[in-house]
Parts: C-alpha cells; sequence; structure tokens
C-alpha cells in the first residue's frame, strides 16, 4: 500500500467518524481516465477533503513554502503534503502558476486527475467568487472532463483566522461531469471564458452560494 493511499484512507476514516459528511454524487467521478475536479474554495482543509474522499486520486496545487520551510516542522509539512500528491506553486507568480499548470497536464496525460479552484483562493466571506480562467484553460487544452463539487460548511471546520480545526459536519456534492472539446493550448481566449463560465455556473449549484461577478483577492495580510 502507498504512503498516499495510507494517508488517505487514515483521514476518510477520520473524517466519517467526527464530522459525518454528507456525501452525494460520487458515481459522478468518473472510473477511469483522465478527470478534472473544479470546486469552490472556503477552508484551507478542501484539497485534504476532497482528496480522501474522492475514489480516485486527485492532486491539488499547494503553497510552495509547505515544501520548502526549513527544520522539522518544515519536513514534516513536506512529508504530508507530498504524502496527499500535492504540487507545489509559487503564488502570486504568473509564470509559476503558468508552469503550474502545465505540470498539471503532466497528470492528466497519465490518465488521473487534478483538482482546482477556480476562485484561486479561498473565500473568507461565504459567497462564490468569478471564475479564473485556468480551469478553462486546462479543460480545452487536454478534452478531460470536469466534475464540478460543491461544499457546504467546510469554513466551520478551521475558520480564516483561527488555527485549530473543530471537527463538524459538512457536505460535498460531486455534480455530473462537463465534457469540453479538446482544442489544444491554442483556442480563443472567449472560448475559454464561456467553459470557466460554465464549470462556475454548475459548482453554483451544487453549493448554493451567492455570486460575486467580481475576483476575489487575497486580503493583505494572507500567508
Amino acid at each position: 500500500m502507498s504512503l498516499y493511499t495510507m494517508t488517505r484512507s487514515s483521514i476518510r476514516a477520520a473524517l466519517h467518524t467526527l464530522c459525518r459528511p454528507e456525501i452525494t454524487g460520487l458515481s459522478n467521478v468518473p472510473t477511469e481516465g483522465s478527470f478534472i475536479v473544479a470546486s469552490n474554495h472556503l477552508s484551507f482543509l478542501d484539497s485534504i477533503i476532497i482528496q480522501a474522499l474522492t475514489p480516485r486520486d486527485v492532486a491539488f496545487f499547494a503553497k510552495a513554502e509547505y515544501f520548502t520551510t526549513p527544520g522539522v516542522k518544515g519536513k514534516l509539512m513536506k512529508n504530508f503534503f507530498e504524502s496527499v500528491g500535492s504540487i507545489p506553486v509559487q503564488r502570486g507568480e504568473q509564470a509559476a502558476s503558468v508552469a503550474a499548470l502545465d505540470s498539471l497536464i503532466d497528470v492528466l496525460d497519465s490518465g488521473s486527475g487534478i483538482g482546482i479552484y477556480p476562485e484561486g483562493t479561498r473565500s473568507r466571506d461565504g459567497r462564490l467568487y468569478r471564475g479564473r480562467t485556468g480551469v478553462g484553460w486546462l479543460a480545452l487544452t487536454t478534452g478531460a472532463p470536469v466534475v464540478p463539487v460543491g461544499l457546504i460548511g467546510t469554513e466551520k471546520l478551521q475558520p480564516a483566522d483561527k488555527k485549530g480545526i473543530r471537527p463538524t459536519k459538512f457536505s460535498i456534492h460531486y455534480g455530473e461531469p462537463l465534457y469540453f472539446e479538446q482544442m489544444g493550448r491554442k483556442h480563443p481566449l472567449p472560448e475559454r471564458r464561456r467553459a470557466t463560465d460554465r464549470i462556475v455556473d454548475a459548482i453554483a449549484e451544487l453549493s448554493g452560494q451567492e455570486r460575486v461577478e467580481s475576483y476575489n483577492q487575497l486580503p493583505p495580510d494572507a500567508k
């Protein structure tokens, strides 16, 4: 049994025992081939929750600092994020983000799943913000089906201004896969925007969140 499988199984068992999550639509996750999970984002724990509860492997971005922090704490963080299949990315650096998207294509080309938050960063006020077009770029470049996911209540597990985790019930809803024509890397920008908007519309139906037409921004003191 791989370290990823062991870690995911342990987290899944803990979530079921402590949080009793409501889970719907697991059958919408493709049983084979590459796929993209596109979710709303309410908590630091969302990626871990999706990776633990999705029946197939899902790789997510994680801040590069989680892999480069020195000392014992840094080593523990690096080992954990590597064990759940996270991919390091430099926050706020466009070139690094483009490189990270390319690394996600490598994962998809291997027939595995990747996860992405169209909002870019987690919502501090619980509303659903306009989607950034990276998810549309991935969908149109690769032709991989997109599984929209709606998370409800995960922000109560760890509020944005708190460090501790408080076990509480939450919901995760997997929607029907969305399919897009594979256009390759050089596709029209309007097509990318339309694909992104379609994906975010599906997420909104699952999460029931209030919509915001502007992009979500990191607060000045975010780390």
